[in-house]
């Protein structure tokens, strides 16, 4: 029997092209709201002794407990197992305290999810390149987390982009483990940036670990929010010799004007993201391509 393919409002849009990629069966919900404000949700599908997978990112706290609600209820009534994929953990900046008295949301989330009821055969978690990848181990009791890797896309992107010589990049040393894994893969120089932290948010760049001079550099990063961080980067690149620069990055958030903040500085020339969060399902700009998660999901939870 085909498994059965539930999703929350804001990822209707990767639900559907999952079902358009594998072979699932429809979970049919009734969604309506009270008048003031509370959330209706009805199963219409019948569950019980199902194989269940539920698409919902964390994109904001109304999402999370949509999620949280409709995978606890299959489970209640009688999914025989349940598979809960997660494009975009957006809780992952806060995954540890630096401050007396913060609150660690990464954790805190997942102990939520964590404390939706075991089905039959288990629960899984699957998670898409995560900015933190301890946080994972954040999940509780009998869930199975699963860390998920874009790899595959992002390299066939760096490649058509890049060609054979092109230099893999990062926008500090945080990420630089992560870029070198898929420069090493693809077998071409990495490259990122040394910082010296001045005062708060104040750093300077001290080195750059590589030759870019007269080479494309591609840089990427799990997460762009509002493109501060991108633009730095390109620039340093940019002031090293760098001859183009392509972006790629698996979480295109895109708040403040990124996009348009990216592309008015004149340094990339092209930005390419994943459909992992709502927000890239809504540019309308030749500037930047989106490419779907859909197979791999599929890929991940056949």
């Amino acid at each position: 029997m085909k498994k059965i393919l539930f999703c929350i409002k804001e990822y209707a849009y990767l639900a559907e092209k999952i079902l358009a990629h594998g072979d699932y069966e429809r979970g049919e919900l009734a969604i309506s709201y009270f008048t003031d404000g509370e959330r209706y949700q009805r199963i219409l599908s019948p569950v019980e002794n199902r194989d269940v997978v539920v698409i919902g990112g964390t994109v904001n706290d109304g999402a999370t407990l949509e999620l949280f609600d409709l995978a606890s209820s299959l489970v209640s009534y009688g999914a025989s197992s349940l598979s809960l994929v997660i494009p975009y953990y957006g809780y992952s900046t806060m995954e540890r305290a630096v401050l007396p008295g913060e609150i660690v949301t990464a954790k805190t989330r997942a102990r939520l999810l964590s404390a939706i009821p075991r089905s039959a055969k288990g629960n899984k978690i699957y998670l898409f390149d995560l900015h933190s990848e301890g946080t994972q181990y954040y999940f509780e009791h009998e869930v199975y987390p699963v860390h998920v890797y874009c790899k595959p896309i992002i390299i066939e992107a760096a490649r058509q982009y890049g060609g054979e010589n092109f230099v893999m990049a990062s926008t500090d040393a945080g990420r630089a483990k992560w870029v070198e894994s898929l420069a090493n893969d693809m077998g071409v120089p990495a490259a990122f940036i040394l910082k010296r932290r001045l005062a708060g948010d104040h750093t300077e760049v001290t080195a750059i670990n590589a030759d870019v001079d007269g080479k494309t550099v591609i840089i990427y990063d799990d997460m762009i929010r509002s493109g501060g961080s991108i633009i730095g980067a390109a620039q340093t690149y940019k002031d090293a010799g760098a001859k183009d620069i392509y972006v790629i990055t698996t979480h295109g958030l895109f708040v403040n004007n990124g996009i348009e903040k990216l592309k008015a500085s004149g340094l990339i020339q092209k930005l390419i993201c994943t459909d992992s969060h709502v927000n890239a399902c809504n540019i309308q700009d030749d500037f930047v391509e989106v490419r779907s998660i859909a197979a791999l999901v599929c890929e991940a939870i056949r």
